[in-house]
């Protein structure tokens, strides 16, 4: 699912579900380094669209990298666009941050696993893709996209509780 959005709606449930415990920020920064690479594949019109960036090695890698500039990128993002505060700023920890980054990878490999036939999730212990055709590209988008609506619910659910407490 190389750009799109249904990427993001396992990664909103598990924010709804983890709360401060998960940055969906981060997440949403592993998802966009995950398809660096078929994207430059794109742009050079040769080369292994989803290569070792798509496998589970690779995506390690990715997540390392994701993990330590996404810390720093979320936590200026969150201030850019108000929701931390230079007063009380959010500091997302390293915990959080290699967690979100890691989580967001290896959902990238699955996900593009069950629906490319060029993934190879286990590349260099073996070339099979064991997720390929699991579900049907629809039922998988499906989950996506319920999974995103069902996760904005209940983060807006706790979020109004937690405010109505107060």
């Amino acid at each position: 699912m190389p750009f799109t959005p249904f990427h993001m709606g396992p990664g909103i449930l598990i924010k709804a579900l983890l709360q401060a415990s998960f940055s969906l920020m981060v997440f949403g920064w592993s998802q966009i380094v995950m398809d660096l690479q078929p994207l430059w594949v794109l742009i050079q019109g040769h080369g292994h669209l989803h290569g070792f960036s798509h496998t589970f090695v690779g995506g390690s890698l990715l997540a390392t990298f994701s993990g330590l500039t996404g810390k720093y990128l979320s936590e200026v993002g969150l201030r850019i666009i108000g929701i931390s505060k230079a007063s009380n700023p959010i500091k997302i920890s390293w915990l959080v941050a290699y967690t979100s980054a890691f989580i967001g990878c290896f959902s990238h490999v699955v996900l593009d696993a069950i629906m490319h036939s060029d993934v190879q999730p286990f590349y260099p212990f073996t070339l099979s893709n064991d997720f390929l055709h699991t579900m049907s590209i629809g039922d998988l988008h499906k989950i996506c996209l319920y999974s995103g609506l069902a996760g904005g619910a209940i983060f807006y659910i706790v979020h109004w509780r937690s405010h109505k407490t107060e």
